[in-house]
């Protein structure tokens, strides 16, 4: 990403190089011990440590430091990996209010949210950006957004780099070049004004219910991070009295607890289904006295357990169909994986985003943070799904076409699963 940043901005809260080279060596650390993936790492760590505390000691400002460091935790191959730069940089880091998502390695504008630029700009939805600054969007997320971005799998990479493509500093402009199916390309110039400290106002409700004909309910949960989605499924069916076919759609739901998963899954089935597999690095310092493996092959984790049905409410016996998307990760795809075990239904849509596990949040120094997995999550049958996703039972990716015609290829797939599940 090509940022400028006003000179006032970069002189101001400036990390000493002693201080940056503290909170690399904390990174370092903190994933050698605590991170639960390391077969998956194709980069070596140590040299990558030894490459970012030389470039510690270069001048820079603290916005080009946060960009290093995300790129050097990116090297983990972690959907979940984060960096958290302290909250006064982070009022600093802005993007326009443009909901902007990846369809065929193309990005499009889905959507944007009122503000008096927009309201004189009106962007209009489906609209592709061809050039961000003048360079081809292609060119421009591979080379200046993709390093920088933490993901497991590519597909889901690529949708995390265009969705944060227009990041840069707060206030300023971002010149892009759009075209609306059958006009010709035009200019679109945009300020970036809404910053990481503030709500984006995009994000979908983390729970929300359509009825389609043949009292076939679709369930749209966008996280599972909150108890509170539960108590909604659970107020809005009490019994499954009026409803005949269900579908589940988790294509964009990426953060949660797996526990809450449990909870709406133990509604769909009256039988027990087993719960994924867990564990975490288990480091023993003798190991080491002794020339043993340490962490990174010792593991603690509990017996494969299993999930009892609830019983506080009437449990639903109809067809299901679960809709995933490469946006589909954590406590989402361990839902996934339990789901298929339940054996009540299909996955419909593409591979999930391959980032399952628990994520910890560690403290670094200067009031700089990072989180990434920990726990080490596996299908009841054995099946490793980090870093390749769950696989659906029935692949379905949505096509530029489906976009701007407006189709739903996936949602059809489940209405015709379902009603076909219901005339047997």
């Amino acid at each position: 990403m090509a940022w400028v940043t006003p000179l006032g901005a970069a002189m101001a809260q400036q990390l000493t190089a002693a201080e940056r080279a503290a909170v690399v060596a904390s990174v370092w650390a903190e994933a050698r011990y605590n991170f639960a993936y390391w077969d998956r790492v194709r980069a070596d760590w140590d040299s990558a440590l030894v490459a970012n505390m030389r470039l510690t000691a270069e001048p820079q400002s603290d916005l080009l430091f946060y960009r290093r460091l995300r790129r050097f935790l990116a090297l983990l191959g972690d959907g979940r990996a984060v960096v958290i730069a302290p909250p006064a940089l982070r009022s600093r880091i802005a993007r326009p209010p443009l909901l902007v998502s990846a369809v065929e390695r193309r990005a499009f504008i889905m959507n944007y949210a009122e503000n008096d630029e927009m309201r004189v700009a009106r962007p209009q939805r489906f609209a592709e950006i061809l050039a961000v600054q003048s360079i081809p969007t292609e060119t421009w997320v591979r080379d200046s957004v993709l390093p920088e971005i933490s993901a497991a799998t590519p597909a889901d990479r690529w949708q995390r780099a265009v969705t944060w493509m227009l990041q840069g500093d707060k206030g300023t402009s971002v010149h892009l070049l759009v075209r609306v199916p059958g006009e010709e390309p035009r200019g679109l110039s945009v300020t970036r004004s809404l910053s990481l400290n503030d709500r984006w106002p995009l994000d979908p409700p983390a729970f929300e219910v359509e009825s389609l004909p043949g009292e076939i309910a679709v369930v749209h949960i966008a996280s599972l991070a909150d108890e509170d989605v539960v108590r909604q499924f659970d107020r809005t069916f009490p019994d499954f009295a009026q409803v005949q076919g269900l579908v589940l759609d988790l294509r964009r739901t990426a953060e949660g607890r797996t526990d809450y998963a449990y909870q709406i899954l133990a509604r769909l089935t009256d039988r027990p289904f087993p719960a994924v597999r867990w564990r975490t690095p288990e480091y023993r310092p003798a190991f080491r006295a002794w020339n043993v493996a340490d962490s990174a092959t010792t593991w603690y984790g509990p017996a494969p357990g299993t999930v009892a049905p609830r019983d506080d409410h009437p449990p639903y016996g109809g067809p299901i169909a679960v809709l995933a998307s490469s946006a589909t990760a954590g406590a989402a795809e361990d839902l996934l994986a339990a789901f298929r075990a339940t054996g009540r239904g299909v996955i419909i849509g593409e591979p999930s985003g391959g980032s399952p596990g628990d994520v910890a949040m560690f403290a670094l120094p200067k009031s700089w943070g990072v989180q990434f997995s920990v726990t080490r999550h596996e299908a009841p049958d054995g099946t490793a799904y980090a870093g390749v996703g769950v696989k659906p039972d029935i692949v379905v990716s949505p096509t530029v076409k489906d976009v701007l015609e407006g189709n739903e290829p996936a949602l059809d797939k489940a209405r015709e699963y379902l009603q076909s599940g219901r005339s047997r």
